[in-house]
């Protein structure tokens, strides 16, 4: 028997903050525990995808589209650099910024990691058909431009 006061704070709408915020939590888990199989992190393994699809940032630009501090970035960056993974090249544009391009050591390990990335959302979406996948990935583009949205808009601050 549920008690009254759950009752007073349940809605689906909030039940649906609870489930994203736990599945988001355990994809991190389990990413992280499986990027070890492969002698790296989930951190460096996110730069390197991200680097993947658009190589060229900056690191500012980066640590913004990766949601981390430009520091923390710059260590992720100087042990993939170290790594022979990355390098930076200087930005002809602006003398104070370096661009971020993979080396071709990244290629193997790109592969690698895309192959962990399939059997990991392969594992995580057991059970669910093409739809459904779908389904959820619209719905969780909607909610990210929702809160993008409020973000830059300033609501958040009334």
């Amino acid at each position: 028997m549920m008690s009254l006061a759950y009752d007073r704070v349940y809605s689906r709408r909030r039940e649906v903050a609870f489930a994203l915020h736990d599945a988001a939590r355990m994809l991190k888990t389990y990413s992280d525990h499986r990027a070890r199989e492969l002698g790296t992190t989930r951190a460096q393994w996110a730069v390197l995808s991200r680097l993947q699809r658009c190589e060229g940032y900056k690191q500012s630009e980066l640590a913004e589209a990766l949601d981390i501090a430009p520091i923390t970035l710059a260590r992720l960056i100087d042990k993939l650099d170290a790594s022979g993974l990355v390098e930076r090249r200087a930005d002809p544009a602006d003398r104070r910024a370096h661009r971020l391009f993979l080396t071709s050591k990244a290629i193997p390990a790109l592969g690698a990691l895309g192959a962990l990335a399939e059997d990991v959302m392969g594992r995580a979406l057991a059970g669910l058909d093409d739809a459904t996948v779908d389904a959820i990935l619209k719905g969780l583009t909607t909610i990210k431009a929702n809160l993008k949205s409020e973000l830059h808009s300033g609501t958040c601050n009334k």
